[in-house]
């Protein structure tokens, strides 16, 4: 039998959690994207990442989501990040425990991003950036309607590939 997963937004209250979803996690994190700055790994560095991202979503430059399994573990994280309602436009960013893996949670966070962009903040595209090596995040966003975007000429330097999806 499948385990259920729920999405839900970030609290004040998840600092305990996160830190151990996060440092749980860290090695694989890093293995597809760039590190946190060592200060993050405590409980007063995710308290205070939580209290930006949450002054972000009253400002409404942020949405930050943590991912559940059925025990009430957090298990993964999704966010709109740069919301910008007058282009609108925002990027996505998600993040998947390593055991959790291969259990369509990406897909279900990545899915949850596009209906809160599109119901709640009024966009119209979303954009991702993803390493050229992390095939399994390249595959999430395309099975989501992402697109892979060509990078102008200046930007043949870019380390990440951009997708963009229209909503």
């Amino acid at each position: 039998m499948r385990e259920s997963f729920s999405v839900r937004e970030l609290r004040h209250t998840d600092t305990e959690a996160l830190l151990a979803f996060e440092t749980e996690n860290r090695a694989w994190f890093e293995s597809h994207i760039d590190g946190r700055a060592p200060s993050f790994y405590s409980v007063a560095g995710v308290n205070e990442h939580i209290e930006e991202y949450l002054s972000g979503f009253v400002r409404g430059v942020w949405h930050p989501f943590v991912l559940e399994d059925s025990r009430g573990r957090i298990v993964g994280r999704a966010n709109l990040k740069g919301i910008d309602t007058n282009a609108g436009v925002a990027e996505v960013g998600y993040r998947i425990a390593q055991s959790a893996c291969g259990q369509g949670l990406a897909t279900q966070a990545l899915e949850h991003l596009i209906g809160q962009a599109r119901t709640r903040w009024a966009l119209t595209q979303l954009v991702a950036y993803v390493f050229p090596e992390n095939a399994g995040s390249k595959k999430v966003l395309e099975r989501c309607g992402f697109v892979p975007e060509h990078p102008l000429k200046r930007d043949v330097a870019a380390v990440e590939q951009r997708f963009v999806r229209w909503i």
